[in-house]
């Protein structure tokens, strides 16, 4: 049966979907209602499967599946824009690098416009768009399978066409961040095809918001401790950040 949302909690639902999470505290000051009515109002909405209870709020469902690639592009647009931004200024001139399927890595390749003659390989559809009209990139496009939802290509075939190159940079994003530092996503896939991609790198990062830690995904990709660096949008909480330290894995905050 399909819930029939009240207004405040469609706005709820479109708050969560732009920031992939929701507070009790923060939605009880912005709609002037107590904090009861908005445990009502989350509590029906996860009923409804369109809302996940966390502590102190509510966020978008995850765990075997993903969100839909929109919605993906809207959450933490500005710490994407940040994280990629700051990315960028780590890629020098003339680099070779991966870019692997992902919101995050879009942001990287528009942040990338007037860095000149990079050779940029990748299995997303959505990058090769974007730097089409960098003028000195070299962009090369893996095959493989296509996946519509979006624009990724998957499967042995680009797995194949990865193991062709040894380039300097792998950018990679993913689905979700475990406390333990465990990198997650969720199509056994496109976690093949991603560390096909880290093991042809002389150097990797790792492009996630803080937001990530918040979600759950079924399938490893690496461990933390296993990536040359991290470029996010705020200091990872403990143990996360202290595993970082000791692995010398190099943490950025854009």
């Amino acid at each position: 049966m399909i819930m029939s949302l009240s207004p405040r909690q469609a706005d709820i639902l479109s708050a969560a979907r732009e920031h992939g999470r929701v507070t009790v505290d923060g939605l009880s000051c912005t709609f002037g209602v107590t904090l009861q009515t908005i445990r009502r109002d989350l509590t029906e909405l996860c009923n409804s499967g369109l809302l996940e209870r966390t502590h102190g709020g509510a966020s978008l469902p995850s765990g075997i599946t993903n969100i839909g690639y929109e919605d993906r592009r809207r959450l933490n647009a500005d710490a994407k824009e940040a994280i990629a931004t700051a990315t960028a200024a780590l890629i020098p001139p003339g680099a070779s690098l991966f870019l692997n399927i992902g919101t995050t890595t879009e942001a990287v390749a528009r942040a990338l416009k007037d860095k000149p003659n990079l050779m940029v390989v990748t299995n997303n559809v959505n990058v090769a768009q974007i730097l089409s009209a960098h003028p000195t990139a070299e962009v090369i496009m893996t095959g493989g399978r296509l996946r519509r939802a979006d624009g990724g290509l998957v499967g042995d075939l680009a797995v194949q066409s990865i193991q062709a190159f040894k380039v300097d940079i792998a950018v990679i994003g993913a689905s979700a961040l475990d406390i333990d530092g465990d990198v997650l996503d969720f199509d056994p896939d496109e976690v093949r095809v991603a560390q096909a991609i880290l093991g042809q790198a002389r150097q990797s990062i790792l492009v996630a918001d803080q937001d990530k830690l918040s979600r759950v995904a079924p399938v490893k990709i690496v461990g933390v401790a296993n990536l040359g660096r991290w470029v996010t949008d705020a200091t990872p909480p403990e143990p996360l950040a202290s595993l970082c330290t000791e692995a010398g894995t190099q943490v950025t905050v854009a």
